[in-house]
C-alpha cells in the first residue's frame, strides 16, 4: 500500500487528496508542518508528498515552491485542482443568541491559516471586525485549538471535514471572499503513479530555467523559443535564486510532455543561450470538472 504525507487531517490538502485518488487503498500520513511532509518523502517514510503551490486568490505560495525549488529534487507527478471552501467554524452553543441565532460580535479571536485567513477577509470585517485574527500552522490546528478552549469565544476558519473531525459546528459556510476560490496541488514522489485516477487529457511539463548574467535580452529569447514553436505556457513567474540580489530563476510551465520532440527543440535551444535548465516535472495536469465528471 502507498503511503502519502500530508498535511493535517481535515484541511484542505486531505479533502484534496480523497477527491484525487477517490477509493484508491492507501495510507495518509498527516503531518503538522510543510517541512515534515517533503522530507518524510525525502526520507522515504512516504511514497508520495501532497503540496498545495497556488491559489486563485492569494496566488503562488511561495515558501511551499521554495521548498520544491531549493530543497528537494523530487519530481512532480500529477497536478490537480480543488476549491478552497473555507467555513467560519465553532461551538454553535458559545455563540448563540437570544433569537436562536449566530452572534458573531461574541467571537473574540479568529484563528486558522494565514492563507486560508487572507480569503476570508470581507466576511470578517463584515461579521466580525472586533475578532482578532490569530495564525496558526494549519486550518486544522486552528479547528484543534478552538475544541481544546471552549468557553473562550474562539472561532476557527477551516474546511467541513476539519469541523467533522473535531466534533464542532459550522458558523457560516462559504466565508471565502470569492466563490471561485480555487487550488492547485501536485503530487511529488520518486516513482510514478502506478495508476492514474482518470484518462489523461492534458499533459504539462514545469521548466526551471535561470539566465545567464551577461546576457542581454536572455528572457526574451527564451520566451521565444517556445512562442515560434506555438508551445503555450500556462504560468511563468520569477523567484530570486537565493545566492545574491538580484539574481532570478524564472519557473515556466508548458502545456505539452517533455517527450514533445517541440519541447525537447525548446529546451535545446534555450541551454544553447547559456541559460541552466532544470525539470521539476512532465506529468498528467486535471482540472476539478474532470475529477467530479464521473460521480455526477
Amino acid at each position: 500500500m502507498k503511503r502519502i504525507a500530508l498535511l493535517p487531517e481535515g484541511s484542505v490538502s486531505h479533502e484534496a487528496v480523497v477527491q484525487l485518488l477517490g477509493d484508491e487503498s492507501v495510507e495518509l500520513v498527516y503531518h503538522k508542518l510543510i517541512s515534515d511532509v517533503f522530507l518524510s518523502t525525502v526520507h522515504g517514510k512516504t511514497d508520495y508528498s501532497v503540496i498545495p503551490i497556488e491559489n486563485t486568490i492569494e496566488g503562488s505560495v511561495s515558501l511551499h515552491m521554495d521548498w520544491l525549488v531549493n530543497e528537494v529534487d523530487i519530481p512532480m507527478r500529477v497536478e490537480w485542482v480543488y476549491p478552497s471552501i473555507q467555513n467560519l467554524i465553532g461551538d454553535r452553543e458559545e455563540f448563540i443568541s437570544d433569537s436562536g441565532e449566530v452572534d458573531f460580535t461574541r467571537i473574540g479571536q479568529i484563528l486558522s491559516h494565514p492563507v486560508a485567513m487572507a480569503q476570508c477577509q470581507q466576511f470578517i470585517r463584515k461579521h466580525a471586525p472586533q475578532a482578532e485574527l490569530v495564525n496558526a500552522g494549519s486550518t486544522t490546528e486552528a479547528i484543534g485549538i478552538v475544541k481544546a478552549n471552549p468557553g473562550q469565544g474562539l472561532a476557527a476558519i477551516g474546511t467541513t471535514l476539519g469541523a467533522a473531525t473535531h466534533k464542532l459546528d459550522i458558523l457560516a459556510e462559504r466565508v471565502t471572499d470569492h466563490d471561485n476560490n480555487y487550488t492547485r496541488f501536485i503530487l511529488i514522489g520518486k516513482e510514478e503513479l502506478p495508476k492514474l485516477p482518470k484518462p489523461v487529457k492534458q499533459m504539462k511539463t514545469s521548466v526551471l530555467v535561470t539566465l545567464p548574467e551577461d546576457f542581454a535580452g536572455a528572457l526574451h529569447q527564451v520566451l521565444a523559443t517556445f512562442a515560434w514553436r506555438r508551445l503555450n505556457l500556462s504560468r511563468i513567474e520569477s523567484r530570486p535564486t537565493k545566492k545574491k540580489l538580484g539574481s532570478y530563476y524564472f519557473y515556466i510551465d508548458v502545456l505539452e510532455s517533455v517527450d514533445s520532440v517541440l519541447l525537447a527543440a525548446a529546451i535545446e535551444e534555450i541551454e544553447a543561450l547559456g541559460c541552466q535548465v532544470r525539470i521539476l516535472g512532465s506529468y498528467p495536469s486535471y482540472t476539478y470538472q474532470e475529477l467530479i465528471s464521473e460521480v455526477l
